[in-house]
Formats: structure tokens, sequence, C-alpha cells
């Protein structure tokens, strides 16, 4: 795929470096030459020198021949005007635009083909925002993604020794956990995968287990892996910019929110956009006397949300070290995310990888629907609609284990009667039936699909499962 990608900030090269990995032809577009000659040495791209709104940049560019725009410069104003030249000039596709302003929403009719003609927004910061939230909910969780409208969710939890399941088989799971339907799809062993599943394999204390299940079961899957810990309900945020204040106007008055922010004005601002139960300080995080004194020790959940990665690097280790149950730090540069695994920072988030998936479901080919990025980019689960029928598909009309599959690729979860035939939202009436994959369970069209590939490089031929025969009609 030709895909013209406009800003070369963290998330554009994160973009750029995770559509490359995937063949595919891509050109940057950036005001400054030095950060694109950098990116150029390091990563196989074209790139191109200007300001991406006026129309002979991005022809210089290749946007006449390209299938796909990505426009995630720092200013929305760029982005919009960008997709909007290249809907009306060059005719592009499929555009997609990085807007941080929450009055530009999907679906909304200004970006519209007769308004800025946007196919798809993305914004790192709510992504982020969602991604902690889950972990609120969850706080046993390393990682909470839904699939097929909320009806499944893939978790990655740390198997603790007391956990129920730990110390067993996968065999031995419907007896210990009776009445829950689950799959798990992968376990991580001292960060490397296991590279087969079967029913003897063991689940070991600090395995790092991925696990498909009905959303609604998420909390006893949870348990089964590990002891349950007490409801969050005291919460410190380390970092008062946009992040920090989408986090807390949706967190509100459900619990003891705390947040400290270096900037007085911003401090002063914080104040005036947030319930008076919110405690509002202005300080440094790194401040061992501060987070002393506002009891870090007591916080169910500490969160470094600041634009600095080392001072979120160490406010974590600093919240841990005074007692704070969990903490959690944003993490821009790749070199330090992986720096920080297996140290006392029980999560590391990057803001860049949380919306890779956002965007691979439209490079994706066949009719996917969604696409979540694992393992910082190394692995995939995606969800997937079964079209044709048993002679124009590889998977409709067909038994899991009759379907020729990538070798440690696996169907996790089947959503059935979640559309009809037309592709239409089912009625009322029909409840869609979440079914957890087995050998034998039959995939029929329309189904959604949800696969876990361990490795990117498998993913065209999972595409190909899903691709329809051109005598399909």
């Amino acid at each position: 795929m030709n895909i013209v990608i406009v800003g070369a900030g963290r998330v554009g090269e994160s973009v750029a470096e995770s559509l490359l990995s995937e063949k595919n032809d891509i050109t940057l577009v950036d005001t400054d030459p030095l950060r694109l000659r950098q990116l150029q040495e390091r990563l196989d791209l074209r790139s191109v020198v200007g300001n991406a709104i006026q129309p002979s940049v991005l022809a210089d560019a290749g946007l006449r021949d390209a299938d796909m725009l990505i426009a995630c410069a720092p200013q929305d104003e760029t982005n919009l005007v960008v997709c909007k030249v290249a809907h009306e000039i060059f005719n592009v596709p499929t555009t997609i635009a990085r807007l941080r302003s929450p009055e530009f929403e999907n679906g909304s009719p200004l970006l519209g083909k007769s308004g800025f003609a946007i196919d798809q927004v993305i914004c790192p910061e709510q992504t982020v925002t969602a991604y902690v939230r889950k972990l609120i909910e969850y706080p046993e969780a390393l990682q909470v993604l839904e699939f097929a409208h909320g009806l499944v969710s893939l978790i990655a939890v740390r198997a603790v020794e007391g956990g129920p399941l730990v110390l067993h088989s996968l065999s031995e799971i419907p007896s210990l956990v009776p009445g829950v339907d689950m799959r798990i799809v992968a376990i991580y062993r001292r960060d490397s995968a296991l590279t087969e599943l079967d029913g003897s394999t063991r689940i070991e204390p600090g395995d790092e287990v991925f696990v498909l299940a009905a959303t609604e079961h998420i909390r006893t899957v949870l348990g089964a892996l590990r002891k349950m810990d007490r409801v969050v309900r005291r919460i410190m945020v380390a970092g008062g910019g946009k992040v920090g204040l989408r986090l807390a106007r949706e967190l509100g008055t459900q619990y003891q929110l705390k947040i400290i922010e270096s900037n007085r004005l911003r401090c002063e601002y914080l104040a005036t956009q947030l319930p008076p139960e919110v405690l509002v300080l202005q300080g440094d995080s790194t401040d061992e006397d501060l987070l002393g004194d506002e009891n870090v020790d007591g916080m169910d959940l500490f969160l470094a949300l600041t634009s600095d990665d080392e001072d979120n690097i160490l406010s974590c280790l600093l919240a841990k070290r005074l007692g704070a149950k969990r903490v959690l730090a944003v993490i821009n540069r790749r070199a330090y995310a992986d720096l920080v695994q297996g140290t006392q920072i029980d999560i590391a988030i990057s803001p860049s990888h949380t919306v890779i998936g956002e965007l691979l479901a439209f490079v994706r080919r066949g009719d996917v629907e969604a696409v979540h990025s694992l393992r910082r980019g190394a692995a995939e689960a995606l969800e997937a609609i079964v079209r044709g029928d048993h002679k124009t598909c590889k998977l409709a009309g067909r038994r899991i284990e009759e379907v020729s599959m990538p070798k440690g690729a696996q169907v996790g979860a089947i959503v059935r009667g979640l559309h009809d035939a037309e592709g239409r939202a089912a009625g009322s009436d029909a409840k869609p039936q979440v079914i957890i994959a087995h050998h034998d369970t039959m995939v029929l069209p329309h189904d959604h699909v949800i696969i876990f590939v361990p490795r990117k490089r498998m993913v065209r031929d999972i595409e190909k499962l899903f691709q329809v025969s051109a005598t399909f009609f």
C-alpha cells in the first residue's frame, strides 16, 4: 500500500515504523529537514520537506498515487486542511487525521465528505485515557482490549502464585473454573513466547498470560490467575496536561484524586475545570518530600502522565519505593519503554503504540473491524468478519481444525449474530452469541472472528483467510 504520512513527530515516526514493517511504501512529509534526514537514515522511506497544506508539496510526495493519507502534524488545523486538500485535489481514497480537540469526533458532519473529508479520527491522548481507565477498572490486568462492540475482551495478566490456575495445566481449566469459558492464546515466560500451547502446558508464577473471554467474565478470569487486588479508590496523578485533565474529568468524584502539576498557571486552570473534590497540587512529582507529605504510600494507583519520560520513570520508581501499591508510567521513547520492562514500574504505556491499532484496521486486507498491537508491536490481535461461503472463503463453513494457520496463531473467540447478512446491526431480539473457540468449532459466514497473531510477519497469511475469491457475488 502507498501511504503518505504528514508529520514526523513521535506519532508519525511510530506509525511509519510500524507500517514499514509490513512492506508498505511510505512517504513522510515535514517542515524539519534535519528530523527527516535522521529518520531516513534509520528507516527505509522517502521524505519530502515542506508545508503539507500546500498542494505542490503533496504532489511532490506522490499523493496522486497514494492509497492513504495519515495527517499527524502537531496542529489540528494543519491536519484538517491537509485531509481536505487530499480529498478535493488528489482524490485520496482514505484520509486519517490526528485531532486533539474533542470538538471533532468520528461521525461528525464536519468531518464528512462535504466537510473536511476525514474518514477516521485518531487522538492519542483520548486513546491513552481510555486505556488507563480500563486499568483502573481492572487493576490486576496489564492490558484490557475490547472486541465485537465490547462483548469480548483480551486481557494480559501476570500470573501470581496462589491463583487457582497457576501451577496447573491448560487441560485443567474447565474443572478449576467451571462455568466460565476462556481461551489462553499466548503465554510469555521470561519475556519469550512459549512456542506451542497444548493441554499439558502449565501456567507458572510470573508468566504473562493473554486470555480471551466474554467481557462479563473478565473479573473471574483475573481472579483465576492471581489474587484479586483491592478496588482502586485513591489515585495520584503526576501531570495535569491533556491526558491528566481528560482522565480526571472522566474519573470525576468516583475516586479520591490528587493531581501534581509543576506549572502554576496550569494548576489554576485545572482547578477551574475539575470538581472541588479533586485536589490540585503545584509541585515536582519527583520530590520525595512532596510525595511523602501527600501520603503516596496510601495510594492504590500512582499515574505518571507528564510529557517528560525521565520524570515519569523517576516519579514512578520513587512512588513505588515510598509504598504506592501500583504505578503506571507513560513513556514515549521505545528504548525507555524496553528499559523499564520488568522493573518496579508495573505498567509502561507508549502513546504512539496505543493508536497503531486504529490505523492498522484501515491497512489490513479483508473486512477487518478492529486491530490491537501487543507486546510493543511484536504481536497483534485482530477482529475480522467472515464473508463469502465454503467455496469462496477459506474460513466459512469449516471447523477451526480444518483451517491452515501459521504456527502459533490462534482463533480465540467468535461472535455470532452481531450483524445480519447485509452487514446491518442485528435487531434487538437477536442477542449476539459469544463462542470461545475450540478445535471443532464451526466458522460460519458473517461471524466476527478474533485471532491472536504472535508475530507480525504472519499477518498477511491471516488476511488471506478472510479474503473472498473473485467468484463471490
